[in-house]
C-alpha cells in the first residue's frame, strides 16, 4: 500500500520543489506521472523543467505523444498513467483517489501555501484521501529543510 505526502510549499517554488521530488523518485528507480488540471501550466512547467538543474537532467515529456509510455516521467492533465508510473505528483489541486494512493508507491501532492484557496483545497484532499483510510503525511518547509509535521 502507497502513501500520500502532502508539501506545502512556502519557501521554494513549484519547479524546484518538483525538480527535487522527480529527481529521489528517479532515483529510485520510479517512474512519475506528474498530474496538472491546466495544459498551459503544463507546458510552462515542461520549460522550467528543461532549463534546470544545470548539474542533472530530468527526462520528461508531456502527455499526448506517441512515446507516452516510454517517458520517465509525464506530465498530464488526464487520470491514467500510460507511463506506467509508480509514483504520481499532484499539482495545482489536481485530484488524487484513495484508490491511487493504495495502488501506486507514492502520491506526493504539492499545494502553494501562499494561496489560501490552495490550502484550503489540500486540506480536503487530506480529509478525503484519510478518511477513505490512505496513510498519509503533511510536510512543510521550515528554515530551508522538509520537516514532517502530520501523519494519519
Amino acid at each position: 500500500m502507497g502513501q500520500a505526502l502532502f508539501y506545502h510549499l512556502t519557501q521554494k517554488p513549484l519547479e524546484v520543489t518538483l525538480a527535487m521530488l522527480l529527481e529521489k523518485s528517479l532515483q529510485r528507480g520510479w517512474r512519475v506521472a506528474v498530474r496538472g488540471r491546466d495544459q498551459g501550466r503544463l507546458h510552462w512547467l515542461d520549460q522550467k523543467l528543461w532549463l534546470g538543474p544545470e548539474e542533472g537532467f530530468l527526462p520528461h515529456g508531456l502527455a499526448g505523444g506517441p512515446h507516452d509510455a516510454d517517458q520517465p516521467v509525464l506530465l498530464t492533465t488526464g487520470e491514467a498513467h500510460p507511463n506506467d508510473a509508480a509514483c504520481l505528483i499532484a499539482i495545482d489541486g489536481a485530484s488524487v483517489s484513495a484508490g491511487e494512493v493504495a495502488a501506486l508507491e507514492r502520491v506526493c501532492i504539492l499545494f502553494d501555501g501562499h494561496d489560501p484557496e490552495a490550502v484550503q483545497q489540500a486540506r480536503g484532499q487530506w480529509k478525503g484521501l484519510t478518511g477513505e483510510g490512505a496513510s498519509a503525511q503533511y510536510w512543510a518547509e521550515e528554515g530551508g529543510r522538509w520537516e514532517k509535521k502530520a501523519e494519519s
